[in-house]
């Protein structure tokens, strides 16, 4: 009786598909969470660690299978203690994809924002806080241009925002989701990206 002897399969033979890249953009009341085709936002009516075990249990169960997650960095900055109470989200959030070991990448808002529109003020407007408020809603629109995601309804901009946070974590893996100018793809370069794993790395790179 012969032996079958089982022949690699060469790389050409193989089928190309993108890794799993999640985007997320943290916050108490209304979480965006993102990927290729789609965008949602996480909101929860219960408080305290209610919440945040929730939001912890909605991430990691929509995380479980993710090659990459890119999520936007802590917002210390943000009014008062409210600022550290969503700082405290973004550490529980990062603890465990750390302790999951599902690779993730800190992207900073100004970045985000450059990658949507191409600046990181796209507002001329002498108030900061409503320059932040409209270029969210540049952010938005640009999603809807650039890729054909409305993202409607509540927590629209930070489903936007996930949306581009995901978008960013492609573009870096080698599967872009739609061209990008200069302008904007030179946010890539300013994102501390995590060493590439083989679902990170385009066979046919």
């Amino acid at each position: 009786m012969s032996s079958l002897i089982l022949q690699p399969v060469p790389p050409a033979a193989r089928t190309l598909a993108p890794p799993l890249v999640i985007g997320i953009s943290p916050s108490l009341t209304s979480t965006g969470i993102a990927g290729d085709g789609w965008a949602d936002a996480l909101r929860c009516t219960s408080r305290g660690h209610h919440r945040l075990r929730w939001l912890r249990g909605e991430i990691r169960q929509r995380t479980r299978a993710a090659d990459l997650v890119v999520i936007e960095g802590a917002a210390y900055g943000r009014g008062g203690q409210a600022g550290h109470h969503e700082a405290g989200l973004w550490w529980i959030l990062t603890q465990d994809l750390w302790e999951r070991r599902v690779p993730y990448a800190v992207v900073d808002p100004r970045s985000r924002t450059i990658y949507a529109t191409g600046s990181a003020d796209p507002v001329d407007d002498d108030s900061p806080a409503k320059r932040a408020r409209v270029a969210k809603g540049v952010v938005r629109n640009a999603v809807a241009e650039r890729y054909g995601l409305p993202c409607d309804g509540p927590g629209r901009y930070g489903k936007a925002g996930a949306f581009v946070l995901a978008a960013m974590g492609l573009h870096w893996a080698g599967w872009p989701l739609a061209v990008v100018p200069d302008t904007h793809r030179r946010a890539l370069d300013a994102v501390p990206w995590p060493e590439r794993t083989a679902r990170l790395q385009r066979s046919d790179a």
